[in-house]
């Protein structure tokens, strides 16, 4: 049974919506926990086959669950991935087609990357599968760094590289568009970038995809320049790192508008999370369209450890992670405590409080 939202809770809510100065407003309030099977360590993607609906989740090893909602997901097994090269791997973002083929697409964390430590340098893969992902083949690398690696890098995981990623169609089904995390190069091209994908290209990937840079979808997606939406503060070199990342996009039929949520790691070392932040967008094709990232929740007094990975499951059959309408379940590392509410009015709650210091630069006072 759902639960009334807690005050302080409605007042950040607000405030998002309120510095966006948009017409799109989300807020969240409590729920009855549910959990998704499995280890969750990035976003879990999900599709409808046969009437149940499937989602696929990670710790480097992919593993796949069905049933006949998200409240009912069982049958959990080992995803077989024919790539001898690209493992660990995370299935991040899937689109099945008519036909139904499946689309997916992976993170992958190479070792070996630096001769003194372990950090690693993600890279962002395509795999397809006529089974609905109980089988997949590996279609190879689409998103690769080409600056060379930070390896004293002090954040702790990762010397730079492109990953932590979600994937959706345009309504037109012209291109596919890729909002992903670049940890490296200069800290004017860190933080969420953008790429995209011809829809006729989707079973030819490698080496089709491009990234957005100064105004133009002209950069190779193995290399290249990026000009990101969401630029980081502070470069992730640092252990001080401050950056949105691990953007999880959805389309939301009831706003008729894409959806971001995203972590925010700021600003000491450990990849502290302080909170998740949400942003609209009614054009993919011009990513100077999102509106400001704005706190939609403060995850620091949520006990499920690192708080990372937030997304949406849609409640009514066909939704998925990246088709929602109304009222849909937000999840949290693969916890869901919360429904999410989308509207176009402004919620009737007291006047927000100022933006808390640590959210800077993406978080602002009101006007």
């Amino acid at each position: 049974m759902s639960k009334e939202m807690p005050r302080p809770l409605q007042i950040l809510l607000l405030l998002a919506a309120q510095c966006a100065g948009i017409a799109q407003f989300a807020q969240v309030r409590n729920a009855e926990r549910v959990e998704l099977p499995e280890i969750i360590d990035g976003n879990t993607s999900a599709m409808w086959a046969d009437g149940e609906l499937h989602i696929f989740h990670s710790s480097g090893v992919p593993t796949r669950s069905k049933g006949s909602d998200q409240f009912q997901l069982t049958n959990t097994e080992e995803i077989q991935f024919d790539s001898p090269d690209h493992k660990p791997v995370w299935f991040e973002a899937v689109w099945r087609d008519e036909d139904g083929t499946l689309y997916l697409w992976y993170h992958h964390e190479p070792g070996g990357v630096c001769a003194d430590n372990d950090l690693t340098a993600p890279k962002i893969g395509a795999a397809i599968s006529y089974d609905n992902g109980k089988t997949v083949h590996d279609l190879g690398i689409v998103l690769e760094t080409g600056s060379p690696l930070h390896c004293d890098a002090e954040n702790g995981f990762f010397a730079g590289g492109h990953g932590d990623f979600s994937v959706i169609p345009d309504h037109e089904h012209k291109f596919f568009y890729f909002l992903f995390t670049n940890y490296n190069g200069d800290v004017s091209e860190q933080g969420v970038a953008t790429a995209r994908l011809a829809f006729a290209d989707r079973a030819n990937p490698a080496g089709n995809v491009y990234k957005y840079y100064n105004g133009e979808w002209n950069e190779p997606g193995l290399g290249g320049h990026m000009t990101p939406i969401f630029p980081a503060g502070i470069s992730w070199q640092y252990a001080e790192a401050n950056s949105m990342w691990g953007p999880s996009i959805h389309w939301n039929s009831f706003l008729n508008t894409y959806v971001v949520l995203m972590n925010h790691v700021c600003c000491t070392s450990g990849w502290p999370q302080v909170g998740i932040y949400i942003a609209f967008s009614d054009n993919l094709e011009d990513p100077l369209s999102w509106t400001h990232p704005e706190l939609v929740l403060d995850t620091r007094p949520i006990q499920l450890g690192p708080a990372y990975y937030p997304q949406v499951l849609g409640l009514q059959p066909g939704e998925t992670d990246s088709l929602a309408g109304e009222v849909a379940r937000l999840y949290v590392k693969g916890v869901s405590q919360w429904e999410i509410v989308f509207s176009k009015q402004a919620p009737e709650i007291d006047p927000p409080e100022l933006c808390a210091e640590a959210a800077a630069p993406y978080c602002r006072e009101p006007e």
